[in-house]
C-alpha cells in the first residue's frame, strides 16, 4: 500500500479483529480514502482516525467484527 509516496507493507494474516496500526502521513484525507478502499477489497470492517501520536500525524487503523 503507497500513501504519501511511502510504500507499506502489511502483513494482512496477522491483522486480526481487535488490532490496529499506525500509518504516519501528511495527506490523510487521501490517505484515509485509499485504505477505506483497500479494506473494502479484502473485506475487512475497519475504523480509520485521523491521529497525533508521538507527535506524528497519520491514521491509525482498528479492525473490528462485520
Amino acid at each position: 500500500m503507497k500513501i504519501d509516496g511511502v510504500t507499506y507493507e502489511i502483513d494482512w494474516i496477522e491483522f486480526r479483529i481487535g488490532s490496529s496500526f499506525f500509518i504516519p502521513c501528511v495527506g490523510v484525507t487521501a490517505g484515509k480514502q485509499l485504505i477505506e478502499r483497500k479494506m473494502k477489497r479484502l473485506g475487512f470492517a475497519v475504523i480509520v482516525k485521523i491521529v497525533i501520536e508521538d507527535n506524528v500525524k497519520g491514521l491509525r487503523v482498528w479492525r473490528k467484527k462485520k
